[in-house]
């Protein structure tokens, strides 16, 4: 099957190649040179083209094109940049971590004009080369359908790890409340293993606890073979800063949690965490310092 890839970053890289192990023919281009180049490195010898109007051109109709480029303005622009060089039939999917909201809106400009719009929400991040891609796919089932080798070949498995959650704007729904859970998994292990840290008296062994924990434990999971791995190689996390960014899904589904009236405590403060995590001067620590001095007269300490 032919799929034009627009956007050729690391993961549009190693999606790209693993369609091509696939056996499928993908043509792909982004407005960098040093990523089209990275992309024909990582994809083995991927087919790249300098302007979209030449990548669409060298598809056969109906076209089929995946976008795995930033959410918000640049996915406007690209699928501005496709509305005159598409025809009626072809099929446009967004694979990047967009709101829904956006894809609904979008989905609906492209009807407008014949062309079907498939929001993909796709989790796999670096490893999905290897392991294959969790696609949660919303819009039309007959486009879904149609597409169904490509998301077969990307998946881990052509009968798992994929499927057509809905319509429009459901799958990356679905990707954005997945997103939210990882938040409240991550800062549970992150808590878990800070407070063994600090109990120095027990002189605890991180590194072969979260081994053990990998084999039988009920917490068990892909993100505690990521941690094992991170403090086999660095026990300490030397070097690396207490800062952790958030990439807007976490925010989206708390709001989404406080729109339908549902308690999601775990995701909120995961996602408060993060933030606290880039205060380095926080005036909201002072304040309660000076306040405890005032009420209690427990004293400040000094900068």
């Amino acid at each position: 099957m032919d799929i034009g890839m627009l956007g050729l970053g690391r993961m549009g890289a190693n999606m790209a190649a693993r369609l091509k192990r696939g056996g499928h023919r993908v043509a792909g281009f982004d407005p960098g040179a040093g990523a089209r180049r990275a992309g024909q490195q990582q994809a083995h010898g991927l087919e790249t083209f300098d302007s979209i109007e030449a990548l669409v051109e060298a598809l056969p109709a109906p076209r089929a094109l995946w976008l795995m480029v930033p959410a918000g303005a640049p996915v406007d622009a690209t699928l501005e940049a496709l509305r005159p060089l598409l025809q009626p039939g072809d099929v446009v999917v967004d694979g990047g971590n967009s709101n829904y909201h956006d894809s609904q809106r979008r989905a609906t400009r492209c009807i407008e004009g014949g062309v079907h719009f498939l929001d993909c929400g796709t989790s796999g991040g670096v490893w999905g080369l290897a392991e294959g891609y969790s696609l949660m796919v919303g819009g039309e089932a007959q486009a879904c359908e149609r597409l169904r080798p490509l998301f077969e070949t990307l998946a881990p498995a052509p009968d798992r790890g994929w499927g057509r959650v809905g319509p429009s704007g459901s799958g990356h729904f679905a990707k954005m409340v997945h997103n939210g859970i990882e938040y409240g998994m991550m800062q549970a292990y992150a808590e878990g293993f800070a407070i063994m840290q600090r109990k120095e008296s027990l002189a605890l062994d991180l590194p072969q606890l979260a081994e053990i924990w990998r084999h039988g434990s009920v917490v068990r999971s892909w993100l505690l073979d990521l941690t094992a791995d991170a403090l086999k190689d660095n026990p300490s996390l030397e070097g690396i800063a207490p800062y952790v960014v958030d990439s807007g899904e976490g925010r989206w589904t708390v709001a989404e949690a406080i729109e339908l009236d549902v308690a999601a405590p775990v995701i909120t403060l995961s996602l408060l965490e993060r933030l606290r995590s880039r205060e380095k001067d926080s005036f909201a620590d002072k304040l309660l310092a000076a306040l405890r001095d005032r009420f209690g007269g427990h004293g400040v300490r000094r900068e």
